[in-house]
């Protein structure tokens, strides 16, 4: 992370845990709903940050800027379409750190935060990071949202082809994550500034 402080970071961690939050709580309650109870039965239907938070993906955010949560267990089993299921359930993360952002976007352009006071600086970081947690878990690289969010839009033996490479994709991720961030970086930050700018009204943070 860019200019690392204590202060930054005691702005950095609240905006982190409010992001993981809302995306895991998301998956949760998208598979509850449609008729998945391993979630809920397990905890994670919950809006506790501690219950998602995974220690390397924390980390990972503070010092570069990226990261993830401790995956929401999903039982396909328990969908009646187990394809769209997944899907859906895959796409409610990103989508709900999408929704949060533009919210905190409106009271911020509202002007009922100032920008440069601290709750300005905290609302604007953790818009920061819903993006950047969004929009990086919609690279299809297994085990990231996107990867199930393919796999459902691919035709069956398409996908079924794709999910064979599901067992290397950690390890690709590994890789990219801690030997090439630059790759991953050209394809996140791009449409994350474009996302803070729809937000905010300003690309500029």
């Amino acid at each position: 992370m860019r200019g690392f402080s204590l202060e930054a970071l005691l702005i950095t961690l609240p905006a982190i845990l409010v992001a993981v939050t809302v995306h895991e709580f998301a998956h949760a309650f998208i598979a509850d709903r449609l008729g998945d109870s391993t979630a809920r039965l397990l905890g994670r239907l919950s809006l506790n940050p501690l219950v998602h938070l995974d220690v390397m993906g924390t980390i990972l955010f503070v010092v570069a800027g990226f990261g993830w949560a401790k995956p929401v267990p999903v039982n396909p089993r328990n969908f009646a379409n187990w394809r769209q299921g997944m899907m859906l359930v895959a796409a409610a993360g990103p989508l709900a750190n999408v929704t949060l952002m533009f919210i905190l976007g409106l009271v911020f352009q509202s002007g009922l935060i100032e920008p440069g006071t601290v709750p300005g600086l905290i609302v604007l970081t953790t818009i920061r990071i819903n993006a950047i947690l969004a929009i990086f878990n919609l690279l299809p690289i297994p085990p990231l949202d996107g990867s199930r969010i393919l796999s459902g839009l691919l035709p069956a033996a398409q996908a079924v082809a794709y999910e064979r490479l599901q067992p290397y994709g950690p390890v690709l991720l590994f890789l990219l994550v801690f030997l090439a961030p630059g790759v991953i970086s050209q394809f996140v930050y791009p449409p994350v500034i474009w996302l803070i700018t729809q937000a905010t009204g300003s690309g500029a943070f």
